[in-house]
Order: C-alpha cells, then structure tokens, then sequence
C-alpha cells in the first residue's frame, strides 16, 4: 500500500511538473487570425490556413513582414517553418520601425531561413543596418541543420541579455554576443524578389509560441558553439567554458612587451576608449619604438582579433615568431597581413597577391571570396587564425576561411623557399612562439584580441 501511495503521488508530482511546463509557453499565433499583429513594409500576400501562417510572394515589392504588435525584450521562441527552397526569409526579432530611421524601414535582428546549398540558416543577420553578423562558414554541423524539401524544420531562438543563440532541429547553431538593440517586436519575413525568386512562392510559419519572464528555460551551453561576440573586450560564458582568455584587457598593455627586449611596450603604442592603437610614424617599418609581442607563447592555438585600418596602412599579426633571426627591423615570424589593399603599395609587390590582406605574408595569398564580405577603410574587420595540433594553419577574415597550409610539410618549405624568409633557417617551424603585433609607421587598430589553447 505504501509503495502504491508514493508511486501515485510521483506521478501526481510528474504530472504538475509537466503541466508547470507547459504553462510556460505562451501562444504567439492563434492558427485562425492575425490578431496581434500588422503587417510592415513590402506588400507581399499573409492568409492563415489550417493553423498555418502562409506568406506569398508578389512582384515589386520590398521586403514584407508580419511583426506583432506587443516588443518582446527577453524570450525564448519556437516554431516550425516550411519554405519553397528557392526562397529566402527570415524570422525578425528585437526589431523596429521608427519613422526617423529610413522613414520606418524595419531594422534588427533577423535568424535567417536560407535554404540555399551555402547553408547559413540560424544565423543572424542584422536587417537593414549592419548586415550579417553571425553567417555559418566555421559551423559545419550548423549548415547541415536545415533540411530541404517539402518538410517542416524547427526553430528555437534564445535572447536572454546580451545573447542570442539560435538550434535547428536541435542543432546548434548561432551563439551571438551583441547590445545593438534590447526590445522589439517579433516578425515573419516575405523576403523581396530577387535571383530565382519568382511570384506565389511561398514560406510558412506554424506552432509559433514563446516563453518570457523569470520563468525561462534556457538550454544548458555546450563548450563547442562558434561564439560571435561584439562586446567590447568581453568574454561570454560560452568563450569561457571553450577556453578563450583575453590577450588584450582593454584597459593597458599587461601581458605584452617590447620586441627583443623584456621591457614594457613603446609609447608609439596606446589604449584609447578599449582599443590598441599603433600610433602613425610616417610608414616607415620600426623605427618608432617597434613590435609588440606576448609574454606568453603558444603552438597549437585559436586567436580572434578585429582590427580597422586608417587609409593606405599597413600592420600584421605574426605568429611562431622567433627573436633569434637579427632582422634589423621587424621581428620575424609568420603573418597574417593587415594592409589596405588598394592604398598601399605592398598590395602589388610579392608574387600573384600574397601580399595583400589574409594573406599569409609573402607566402601565400588570401582567397577573399565575396567582396560583400569585405569591410571599407575605417571600418572594423575580423580576423581569426586557427593553427592545429597536426600543423594545419587556416587564416579567416571576417567570418571566411581565406587560405589553409600545413605548416613544416614539403609544400610549406617549397613555399617560404621561394619567399623572403628564405635566408631565415627554420624559418615558421618551432613548435610555440609568442603572438606579434607589427608597428609599420601607420595608423591601425586592434580590440578583442582572444586566444585559446587547442590539445
């Protein structure tokens, strides 16, 4: 009889926890009506049937959206989409439409619905202002969460603060780091027409519900989700439990030093407002105090930097760098090139662009994809060096890889035998080396610097 009592009462106690549960959740669409919502911008075609929010295309129009009427600051949002797989929409949240920005173009946070073959589906694009913001290149699981066809895929997004993060099917996908925009209202994208886009095709929302308030239930963090973080020199919980560090503090330059000396780094180098400036000293390579290396050094390693370039600058970020090789200049190693392209002579010199920006300096030249992706003279950029355990080095910018070698393999040594780093022996295959931030006499910035041990 006791046995019979607790079981009863466990079940009891499951069966409110459950209903606990389920009360969390919150109806955002009510599968009949519009009821709480209003459509913005473009004039494509909303209707509900059978419980199914259905957008349509339309010819000249702008992009469409069905935003509800209540902003949502905190919440965590599910639902099931189903699109035509050559369309593109999206899911706005956090988002505004304010009479003085673009006469009220919507603008915010958008977790994309791509289904194209470059698979960016859950990531974050910033609608009408800064573009993308989190895209899926570094993410191979990611770009396989969204499934094609005639089927239904399943969006969780997560803004909680200042993070927002986005699962597929239950994928993984985006862990964004931002404090643009806190409140907003929440809206399903009718994307305008455009490449093979035609008129009446259509995407569809269903099973659309939400969850505010204390009583959230955000998903534990995994340790392994490509964190994008534009928080000035912050590390999210995420970044911490991978194991990232800040190089660079934001506040002075504890931790770095003078190159091939052990005293404090010159005063051509300053921390204003967060960011490391090299300050400009005519263009000329050291003679204004020199490079700036870490205490520390590193063999297999991730490193995350953005940097902005003043017009026709030059800088690098180098890398197994060895203070023996007496350069007279510069210390040695291997670099990721920071340079405007266009401004700087540099650009031309080389062998088939292998000095231009990305590049491995010198050796090998950077692949950089779509221009789209590329930032103008005055804006921040993001650059991302990845050397693994097995040699295998990538160089990123921006979000794309732009080159791959293996470092100490035949190829490698071919390549920087055909190089300037010829005369240096050994050159680029110790196995650690302290991080390096070049002072070539011009202006440029750093911030978010960030590194983390690979094993």
């Amino acid at each position: 009889m006791k046995k019979q009592l607790l079981y009863a009462l466990s079940v009891a106690l499951m069966c409110i926890s459950i209903e606990s549960n389920a009360q969390k959740w919150t109806n955002l669409f009510d599968g009949k009506t519009f009821k709480g919502f209003k459509q913005l911008g473009g004039t494509a075609k909303y209707e509900v049937k059978d419980g199914v929010m259905v957008g349509t295309t339309v010819p000249n129009t702008g992009n469409s959206f069905m935003a509800t009427e209540q902003e949502y600051g905190d919440f965590i949002l599910e639902v099931d989409v189903k699109v035509d797989n050559k369309m593109n929409s999206g899911i706005q949240f956090r988002s505004l439409s304010v009479p003085e920005y673009q006469n009220g173009r919507v603008h915010g946070y958008q977790a994309e619905i791509d289904p194209s073959t470059r698979g960016w589906s859950g990531g974050i694009y910033d609608e009408s202002r800064r573009g993308w913001l989190s895209q899926n290149e570094l993410k191979p699981e990611a770009k396989k969460a969204f499934k094609l066809g005639d089927v239904w895929n399943h969006y969780r997004i997560e803004a909680i603060g200042t993070t927002i993060r986005t699962w597929i099917n239950d994928v993984p996908v985006t862990y964004l780091v931002d404090d643009m925009t806190a409140k907003g209202f929440i809206a399903f994208q009718v994307h305008a027409i455009y490449a093979d886009m035609k008129p009446g095709m259509q995407v569809m929302w269903k099973n659309i519900r939400i969850q505010t308030g204390k009583d959230m239930q955000p998903r534990p963090l995994d340790g392994k989700t490509v964190v994008d973080n534009y928080m000035l020199n912050n590390l999210s919980e995420q970044e911490k439990l991978e194991g990232f560090k800040l190089l660079f503090n934001g506040k002075d330059l504890t931790g770095f030093r003078s190159a091939f000396k052990t005293t404090a780094p010159p005063s051509v180098w300053t921390v204003e407002d967060g960011t490391l400036h090299v300050n400009s000293s005519g263009g000329k390579e050291s003679v204004n105090g020199g490079d700036i290396l870490t205490n520390e050094q590193f063999g297999a390693f991730e490193l995350t930097f953005d940097f902005k370039l003043t017009e026709g600058a030059n800088s690098g970020v180098k890398y197994f760098v060895n203070e023996t090789y007496d350069s007279g200049m510069s210390a040695i190693g291997l670099e990721y090139q920071v340079l405007d392209d266009a401004k700087h002579p540099d650009a031309k010199l080389g062998t088939v662009g292998n000095r231009t920006l990305a590049s491995l300096y010198d050796i090998i030249p950077s692949n950089k994809l779509d221009p789209r992706f590329q930032r103008k003279i005055g804006e921040w950029n993001q650059g991302r060096i990845i050397v693994y355990p097995n040699n295998i080095v990538q160089h990123w910018l921006n979000g794309f890889k732009v080159l791959e070698y293996e470092r100490k393999s035949n190829i490698f040594k071919v390549l920087v035998a055909h190089s300037k780093h010829a005369k240096w022996n050994g050159f680029g295959m110790q196995d650690k080396g302290p991080i390096l931030f070049q002072e070539h006499g011009d202006s440029v910035f750093y911030k978010n610097i960030k590194i983390r041990e690979i094993n």
